[in-house]
């Protein structure tokens, strides 16, 4: 759930439903609950909503894509071939039965336009209202392909990040991990290379590395246990278990700052 557009990659499964301004997802993508997108909702061949689509503008449903539930459409529906709605759908705007271009397709056909006759200007205005008034205010939330989001865990086979005061229930597993200030995370951190977090964050759960540096802000706190290579430890960060760190650890203060081997 979050006030700013929800991007999914190709092949990624969510075990949740989804809620968010606009809401894109590649093609075979699965959903696990319903889609409540604010504004526009593009969804590609073969994804798998199990519950409802409610989208207060406009959709784009690409060919065979399921939907467990209804589809309700504020505006316009531009929908492909055999698209299974199980509950029916209704539209108050146009309806349109055709195959809609893919949204990666889609979004590479209009900027190689606009890059290959030199309009960068008109690029950004149409990037600023695809994204809304906000855009500059709300990072997007999304979820690379081929990821993996479900109660057990968050996985990605790229860096992730995570922004400031989110509240997520799960472990994080990643190539490396930022983590952003006054986050709550009901889960473990675990990444083959650096993790960062910040100010006033709490990690219920260990934090692990295999090759990286785990770096502690001011104010945040681990509950459980930090096994890492190196450890960086700001003045006032927190760890309640054991600490192993198999090269240097480094504690930060105001005035000093000191390490030990």
């Amino acid at each position: 759930m979050t006030d700013g557009d929800v991007i999914v990659g190709g092949q990624s499964t969510v075990e949740f439903g989804v809620r968010g301004r606009n809401v894109v997802a590649g093609e075979r993508v699965t959903f696990g609950g319903d889609i409540e997108a604010e504004g526009d909702c593009r969804l590609d061949v073969w994804c798998d909503v199990a519950g409802n689509v409610l989208v207060g503008e406009d959709a784009y449903l690409g060919e065979r894509v399921h939907v467990g539930g209804q589809l309700m459409v504020s505006g316009d529906l531009d929908i492909g071939d055999d698209v299974d709605i199980e509950e029916g759908f209704e539209a108050n705007g146009w309806i349109v039965i055709r195959n809609p271009m893919p949204t990666l397709v889609f979004y590479f056909v209009v900027l190689s336009q606009l890059l290959r006759i030199g309009e960068q200007d008109a690029a950004e205005e149409i990037a600023s209202a695809l994204a809304g008034d906000e855009a500059d205010e709300r990072d997007p939330l999304v979820i690379p392909r081929g990821g993996d989001v479900s109660d057990d865990a968050w996985r990605v086979s790229t860096p992730a990040t995570i922004g400031d005061e989110c509240r997520l229930h799960g472990n994080v597993r990643a190539e490396s991990l930022t983590v952003g200030v006054d986050n709550n995370i009901f889960g473990s951190l675990r990444a083959r290379g650096d993790v960062t977090i910040g100010e006033g964050t709490q990690v219920h759960g260990d934090v692990t590395t295999r090759n990286g540096t785990v770096e502690l802000a001011e104010s945040a706190r681990v509950l459980g246990d930090v096994s890492c290579q190196d450890l960086t430890l700001e003045e006032g960060a927190i760890v309640d278990g054991a600490i192993r760190a198999r090269g240097e650890m480094r504690f930060r203060g105001e005035d000093h700052s000191r390490d030990v081997e």
